[in-house]
């Protein structure tokens, strides 16, 4: 699987400046359709015709729909949190950067086509092992490796005190999905107020940052 990934990946580069606008348009059609259809319901042949572009011009810039897939799902998560978010500043406030990284992340997951791709995914109706696997690494695993690395850095500049950075981004994450991801799976929520999720937000950092700001007492306290 990792192999085949790192193929999927070499095979994303973008072709001529004049090619660019034509990917841009498969890209857009594969992120519109496959959530709504599911992997094995979305065909090569909509995605042309959404994209105004040949089935041709689709396997030029995408040699099969695995890579296609892969390629639409790490568009998405790049569009949502580029790199650059997870550069860090030295000068300003972790909770602060923590708090912008919150925000985008918790946009990306409570996005219409977030939650109805992640519903076809779990009903396992029109996705394989394979599929999920793809989705994970191009999505998720793409999206917890930034911040890994953003804590990491925080780590090293004496910010956070952290000793098992995977599992710290874990935890982030998942403190940001809590219950209203979980209802909006379920279908039995409607649309939080932006104050409703800068609330959730700030709570959800407050708790991360109680577990890894720096503490010299910390085990002895624990201790106690």
């Amino acid at each position: 699987m990792q192999a085949m990934t790192l193929a999927i990946a070499k095979s994303c580069g973008p072709g001529r400046p004049k090619d660019l606008e034509k990917r841009a348009a498969i890209l857009e059609a594969a992120k519109r359709l496959f959530p709504l259809s599911g992997f094995e319901g979305t065909s090569m042949d909509a995605i042309a015709n959404d994209a105004g572009v040949s089935k041709l011009t689709v396997y030029s810039h995408f040699t099969d729909k695995e890579t296609l897939f892969f390629s639409a799902i790490r568009e998405n998560c790049r569009q949502q949190m580029p790199e650059t978010l997870f550069d860090i500043d030295e000068k300003g406030p972790v909770r602060a950067q923590l708090e912008v990284i919150a925000h985008a992340f918790f946009a990306l997951i409570t996005k219409p086509e977030s939650i109805a791709l992640h519903r076809l995914l779990n009903s396992g109706s029109s996705s394989t092992d394979k599929i999920r696997q793809l989705f994970w690494e191009a999505g998720p695993q793409l999206v917890k490796t930034g911040l890994q690395e953003f804590l990491q850095k925080e780590v090293a500049a004496g910010q956070l005190e952290i000793a098992d950075v995977g599992r710290a981004a874990s935890n982030f994450f998942t403190l940001l999905k809590g219950e209203p991801h979980m209802r909006l799976m379920c279908g039995c929520s409607t649309p939080m107020s932006e104050r409703d999720i800068d609330v959730h937000i700030k709570a959800a950092v407050e708790f991360f940052l109680r577990a890894y700001t720096p503490c010299p007492n910390r085990v002895s306290q624990i201790a106690l």
